[in-house]
């Protein structure tokens, strides 16, 4: 249970409830101590074994005395349980025990282990950290105990941890409680609940609000409300976490947590009150109940003197923090040497405090010859603790124990972990939860030969490899047994040394756009003794042929065959198919007795169906809406001796365990049928393609040549629910393929993804005139429709890259036929301002979004939508504010919209026509205003009467540069740039000069007579090329228009038509 306290005043005027909801009644709020146990039938007990069988689990009710009189496990039972089916999920009081009637037998003391599912057991706790219940001292008596807190479970395990010294174990049991109350509502994604307060809005000093849910989508609103003075409150998961937001006027409040969620907000959202002064001279002291590590501390005054205002002088008391911090690449490991071959330990502390963004890696790992051995790894972003206690030669995996603790520990935030081993017990703790288990086996002691390591397991004889994947993070605090590893390994103590790996790291360049090469930077060159040796290999060009490898099915009794499916352990299928038709078998293979088939079973139903020996086990995924709609959809299926798995499309996975006992081999002996089954019957009919079984695509449009009733290919393409063209880019559909019409995009390359930047020097400038439509548009009788669409709402969408170390620089500005304006410039700082004049009698409208200096030759993303008054800015990924405009008038007849230097101009503010003057230095990338890319107009419709370009406008890949290495200035970008230009270029230097030197005069005619040629047919395409520029439909919510508006991040450049190959 999560529970979430505010306090201060929380102004709101609805509250609603996006995800999951579970309201639970408490239990002592009810009567719940009815016995669960009595009326069980006998197959909900289970044991571990039992002695006889009149002394079977059946026989363990309380009070009963027909049978043996209760359970008794065989005496050479070493993991002796008693386990109870509930049948239903209930809430769980009291339980009660006795020992086995009529004998000498009973259990003096017990641990209870509680599941929902039988498979995975939590041990109870009492309140003072006690984990096992008293017993009984004879074999009638009823022993009964109250739990300090109910527990809401179906499944109980009994395990005996001493029993009668005169006798044996013997146990009747009984389980007191009730059926477990709760409501719960189903959230499909698409739809809310509203909480509607009585009147029109709700000021609050304290608020609980509590909920339990599940989900398998990373992110989702789960409770939001807002209120018209700015307050609001939002809980919603965030990639996998939850996040908190909370703003009370003064008071902005944020926490995000994983796993341990209930803890971290509980605690952080406990906003103590300190009693504070009673006079102006007196020193009230207030000792911490439990210190904190931090650097800034914000006081915040709840009350203060009736006679006159606030006034504070503070003191804070404490210490410097010391810790030591030993930072692991992911190629190195710290081994501590003992000073003996070998050491043998009866209790062991292992204490640490970690943070990484990698879901894997070792970071302690011990291992003796006998086969002891001790690892903590990371796994999937879990804790996994592995331990060892016994001889592997003698009792092998008798004393092995696996423990896996926490969730999303790979999130760059600290996590501290502290391993607790005394002989078989171990307690295991992550940040605040424990886990309590015990090793199996005959030995008590750990038996580790040599050395220790942390970060990885080097493997001996090979210096420099390693066993499994290292830790890449950060270390703090990290003891061994009292011993601090980390300071020894500062003070250069003997009993530590590194390890690091000799790696061979081979790139591939997977792209065009990364070559030509023109540098490679080496790191890590300052340590004696290292060296990096570089090849760049040959030029292989190739693409995903099987992408759209498809077929295509019109008969139902029509099929495609394959060898047999080889799947014995385990296989992984994946495919697209595209239907109208209400069911069909997309593969099927079968066996003599066992089958695999993947089918659409009905209109809204995938099946995975399979038999191992065991029984048909089936998988379906249902989905909300029709999947025969002629659209494209995902299935993958999986299946292996653990597991099997469905995914349609983002719906949910589908996940079932295989049994523990029975057949896991899969025997197939006939063809692989795709399309259809060995009757002819149930066929599909539509489109298969991209199926890929085991890793290997199958070559469809190959066997469909042969067969038929099946065609090659499959025409739809662009009907996909995927995006194949991005950033306003079109699809147009191809016989064997698609073409991406990118002429509306501030994007080119196949999918309107490559990115379109430009270098200004300075001077220069790019003026795009509206007063005919550019390149977009198609004929001359849809000119004017189409300048006034731009213009027919109070609405803008601007995006765009830049860098540059110029101050004052103008990046943008928009002026109309009416004196309007809108401008983005840099100050003499390097903040950025956005300006907007739309009311020639008023002072225009002034914003700074942000005041750190964005003139740091750094690339920065500027996104505006304005909305009538409303405007959203985003700068990169850190801003992202929504400012309120004097009026929500529009850009009344745009004239003009220009990139870098602009002229003086009447009615325009003198800091604007500062920055104007100056222009701008740098590099622009990827320029998108409302449906027009002036940026990509100027550099394909050159010689056009609407784009008028100043200066020295050259192409280039600056932009690119930049956002790789950030951290150079733009003068060092350029650099690069232009020594690559030098390496491209140098060899064709001499043949120019030669040329000129030869034929000068000839170069000058021909000069003339190209330059003219080229200007009267680039005129004539830009005319063919017209079409108008288009609003789109107005939509009620400006936020969701604006995030998909800005959404033009990625590479960009070219923007003529690119076609997929």
């Amino acid at each position: 249970m999560m529970v979430l306290g505010m306090m201060d005043a929380l102004s709101l005027h609805a509250l609603a409830l996006f995800c999951a909801l579970r309201t639970t009644l408490a239990a002592n709020n009810y009567h719940c101590n009815g016995p669960l146990v009595s009326a069980l039938p006998p197959t909900s007990f289970k044991s571990s074994s039992s002695s006889s069988d009149s002394q079977s689990p059946y026989f363990a009710k309380l009070n009963r005395r027909d049978g043996g009189g209760g359970w008794a496990p065989e005496r050479t039972d070493r993991l002796r349980w008693l386990q109870v089916d509930l049948r239903e999920r209930v809430e769980v009081t009291a339980v009660a025990t006795q020992g086995r009637f009529g004998s000498p037998d009973w259990v003096t003391s017990y641990m209870l282990l509680y599941s929902d599912t039988g498979r995975a057991w939590k041990q109870f706790r009492q309140e003072d950290n006690i984990g096992t219940f008293p017993g009984n001292t004879n074999s009638d008596g009823v022993v009964h105990h109250k739990l300090s807190h109910s527990i809401r479970t179906r499944f109980l395990r009994f395990l005996p941890m001493d029993w009668s010294p005169g006798g044996w174990m013997g146990l009747r049991v009984e389980v007191y409680g009730c059926a477990y109350k709760s409501d719960v509502a189903d959230f499909n994604g698409r739809s809310s609940l509203l909480y509607r307060f009585n009147q029109k809005s709700t000021s609050t000093v304290k608020d609980v609000i509590s909920l339990r849910f599940k989900s398998q989508r990373a992110d989702g609103v789960l409770v939001h409300g807002e209120g018209q003075r700015g307050d609001y409150i939002t809980l919603e998961l965030h990639k996998g976490r939850l996040a908190l937001h909370i703003n009370l006027g003064f008071f902005h409040f944020v926490e995000m947590c994983g796993s341990l969620c209930s803890f971290i907000i509980a605690t952080a959202l406990q906003l103590e009150t300190f009693p504070g002064n009673t006079n102006s001279d007196g020193v009230v002291h207030h000792k911490l109940s439990h210190s904190i590590r931090t650097r800034f501390l914000r006081f915040l005054p709840m009350d203060w003197s009736p006679g006159g205002w606030m006034g504070l002088r503070v003191e804070v008391y404490g210490c410097a923090y010391k810790s030591d911090v030993a930072d692991f690449n992911g190629r190195s490991s710290l081994l501590y040497r003992f000073n003996q071959k070998s050491t043998s330990t009866v209790k062991d502390v292992i204490s640490l405090r970690f943070k990484s963004q990698r879901a894997d890696g070792v970071l302690v790992h011990g291992e003796g010859q006998r086969g002891d051995y001790i690892t903590l790894e990371l796994h999937k972003g879990r804790l996994a603790l592995h331990i060892n206690l016994d001889d592997a030669k003698t009792h092998p995996s008798s004393g092995h124990v696996s423990v896996f603790l926490g969730g999303l520990l790979d999130d760059q935030h600290w996590h501290s972990v502290l391993i607790e081993r005394f002989n078989k017990q171990i307690n295991f703790t992550v940040d605040r939860l424990t886990k309590h288990v015990r090793t199996g086996g005959l030995d008590d002691s750990l038996e580790v030969d040599y050395e220790l390591s942390f970060g990885g397991i080097p493997l001996p004889g090979k210096p420099g490899t390693f066993l499994r994947k290292n830790f890449h993070g950060c270390m703090e605090n990290l003891y061994y047994n009292g011993v601090n590893i980390i300071d020894l390994a500062k003070r250069r103590k003997p009993q530590i040394y590194s390890v690091v790996s000799m790696e061979n790291d081979t790139g591939v360049l997977s792209y065009k756009e990364h070559l030509p090469v023109t540098e490679i930077l080496v790191g890590d060159t300052n340590r004696s003794g290292s060296e990096a040796i570089y090849r760049i290999g040959s030029l292989h060009c190739y693409g995903d042929r099987f992408l759209w490898n498809a077929a295509s099915f019109y008969q139902e009794s029509s099929y495609l065959h394959f060898p047999t499916l080889q799947a014995e352990l385990s296989v992984d299928i994946s495919l697209y198919f595209k239907t109208t038709a209400p069911s069909g078998v997309f593969l099927e293979n079968l066996g003599t007795k066992d089958f695999i088939r993947l089918e659409l079973s009905a209109p809204s139903v995938v099946t995975f169906t399979f038999d191992v020996g065991n029984g048909p086990v089936v998988l379906t995924v249902k989905s909300h809406v029709p999947l025969n709609d002629k659209q494209w959809h995902y299935v993958r299926a999986e299946r292996n001796v653990r597991e099997a798995s469905l995914q349609v499309d983002q719906l949910p996975l589908r996940f079932l365990e295989a049994p523990s006992e029975g057949h896991t081999h899969l025997q197939l002996n006939s063809q692989l049928f795709i399309g259809g089954t060995a009757s002819r019957q149930r066929g599909f009919l539509g489109c298969i393609r991209s199926l890929n079984i085991n890793g290997m695509t199958l070559d469809l449009e190959e066997r469909a040549k042969m067969t038929p009733g099946v065609s090659s290919g499959c025409p739809g393409h662009c009907s996909s629910q995927n995006s194949l063209c991005r950033n306003r880019g079109k699809c147009i559909e191809k016989s064997s393929g698609y073409v991406c019409d990118c002429t509306h995009s501030a994007y080119g390359g196949p999918n309107c993804k490559k990115e379109v930047s430009v270098s200004f020097e300075s001077g220069s400038s790019v003026t795009y005139t509206f007063q005919e439509p550019f390149s977009v548009m198609r004929n001359h009788s849809r000119q004017s429709s189409a300048i006034f669409a731009q213009s027919s709402n109070s609405r803008e969408s601007i995006a765009f890259s830049f860098v540059t170390t110029q101050t004052p620089a103008m990046l943008l500005t928009v002026n109309t036929y009416h004196q309007q304006y809108m401008a983005i410039i840099l100050t003499h700082n390097g903040s950025l301002q956005i300006w907007y004049r739309l009311n020639r009698e008023k002072d225009p409208d002034i914003f700074m979004p942000t005041s750190l200096n964005l003139a740091n030759g750094e690339l920065h993303r500027v996104q505006i939508h304005r909305e009538g008054r409303d405007m959203y800015v985003q700068i990169d990924k850190d801003t992202n504010l929504k400012y309120s405009l004097s009026t929500d008038k529009e850009l009344i007849t745009i004239r003009s919209l220009t990139l870098g230097k602009v002229t003086g101009r009447a009615g325009v503010d003198e800091e604007v026509l500062l920055a104007g003057s100056r222009g701008f230095i740098g590099c622009l990338s990827s320029v998108q205003f409302n449906h027009l890319a002036p940026l990509k107009a100027a550099i394909l419709n050159r010689g056009s009467s609407l784009v008028n370009v100043l200066g020295n406008l050259v192409e280039s890949n600056c932009g690119e540069l930049a956002d790789k290495s950030s951290s150079r200035s733009l003068s060092d970008s350029a650099d690069t740039g232009s020594r690559g230009k030098k390496l491209t270029n140098a060899q064709n230097d001499s043949a120019v000069i030669g040329g000129l030197i030869a034929a000068v005069v000839l170069i000058t005619l021909c000069a003339v007579a190209v330059m003219t040629r080229f200007l009267y047919r680039h005129r004539h395409d830009r005319t063919r090329q017209m079409a108008p520029v288009k609003e789109k439909d107005h939509q009620p919510r400006p936020e969701l228009r604006y995030r998909a508006e800005l959404d033009l991040h990625s590479a960009m450049r070219d923007s003529r038509k690119e076609y997929f190959i």
